[in-house]
C-alpha cells in the first residue's frame, strides 16, 4: 500500500510540475517578446523546449523531428502573431487583450491538444498546424522571398498530413500521400503569394487575419472527408461530401460576395 501512494504522489507531482513548466513556457514566450522586442529569442526558447528530440541516439533523431514538427510549427505560428499584435501601432488595452487571448491558447495547446493521441484529437492538431503555419507564414510573407514561402508551405503540408494520416493504423502509403498534399499546398502558396487579401482581425486596426490560411483549411477539410470515406469504405459517396463541399464553397465564394453586397467591402483574393 505504501509503494502504491508513493506512486500516487509521484504521479500526482510530475503532472503538477508538467502543467506549470507549459505555463511558464507560453509565459516566457510573452516576456521575451516584450523584454527584447524581437521574435527570435521567443523561437529559440520553444527549440530549446525540444531538447528531449535529441535526448536519444543520433539514428532516432529524424524521426523524432517528425513527429515534433507540428507542435513547433503551432509554437512558433504563436510566437509570430504574439510578436506581431505587439510591434503593430495598437493601443496598449488592445495589445494587452490580443496577449492574453493568444497566451491563453497557446497554454490551451500545451496542455490539452497536443498530449492527446486519439484520432480526432491528432486530426485537429493537425488542422490547427495548418491554420496557423499559414496564417502565420503569410504574416510575413511580405518581407520573404517566394522560394521561402513555397518551401514553407510545402513543409507545413507534408507535416500536417502525415501527422493525421499516421492514425489511420492500416494505411501503407503515408509517405506518397503527404507528399501530394505538400504539393499540392506549395502550388496554392504560389498562387496566394501573388493574390493573398487579408481582414482586420475583430475590427482592430493592425492585426490582419491572412485569408488563405482559411482557404486551405477548407480544402484540406474537404480532402480529409474523402479521404475518410475512402478508407472506411473503399468508395467514396456524394452524401459523405457534399455538406464539406457547401460549406466550403460557402466560405471561399458566397460570403465575401454577401459581404460586399451588404456594403461590407471585402477584396477579391485568396
Amino acid at each position: 500500500m505504501e509503494f502504491l501512494k508513493t506512486v500516487r504522489r509521484r504521479s500526482f507531482l510530475s503532472e503538477v510540475i508538467y502543467v506549470g513548466l507549459n505555463i511558464a513556457l507560453a509565459v516566457a514566450v510573452v516576456v521575451l517578446i516584450r523584454v527584447t522586442e524581437s521574435p527570435w529569442p521567443a523561437v529559440g526558447l520553444v527549440l530549446l523546449s525540444k531538447w528531449r528530440v535529441f535526448a536519444v541516439r543520433p539514428r532516432y533523431w529524424f524521426v523524432n523531428v517528425q513527429s515534433n514538427l507540428v507542435d513547433f510549427i503551432v509554437s512558433v505560428s504563436f510566437v509570430v502573431f504574439m510578436y506581431t499584435s505587439y510591434a503593430n501601432l495598437i493601443s496598449s488595452g488592445q495589445r494587452l487583450f490580443i496577449m492574453v487571448v493568444l497566451t491563453l491558447l497557446y497554454v490551451g495547446w500545451l496542455l490539452f491538444l497536443k498530449p492527446r493521441s486519439k484520432r480526432s484529437y491528432m486530426v485537429a492538431q493537425g488542422g490547427a498546424a495548418l491554420f496557423l503555419g499559414v496564417a502565420a507564414l503569410y504574416l510575413l510573407s511580405y518581407n520573404l522571398p517566394m522560394t521561402v514561402v513555397v518551401l514553407t508551405m510545402w513543409l507545413i503540408g507534408y507535416t500536417t498530413a502525415r501527422h493525421i494520416l499516421s492514425s489511420y493504423s492500416e494505411e501503407t502509403h503515408i509517405l506518397f500521400m503527404s507528399q501530394l498534399w505538400a504539393i499540392t499546398l506549395a502550388e496554392i502558396g504560389w498562387l496566394a503569394y501573388h493574390w493573398t487579401v487579408g481582414y482586420s482581425l475583430l475590427g482592430i486596426d493592425g492585426v490582419i487575419f491572412p485569408r488563405v490560411a482559411l482557404t486551405v483549411l477548407c480544402i484540406g477539410f474537404i480532402t480529409l472527408k474523402c479521404y475518410d470515406a475512402y478508407y472506411h469504405q473503399k468508395k467514396i459517396r456524394r452524401n459523405d461530401i457534399i455538406l464539406p463541399i457547401i460549406f466550403t464553397f460557402g466560405i471561399i465564394v458566397v460570403l465575401p460576395l454577401i459581404l460586399n453586397a451588404i456594403g461590407i467591402s471585402v477584396p477579391v483574393g485568396i
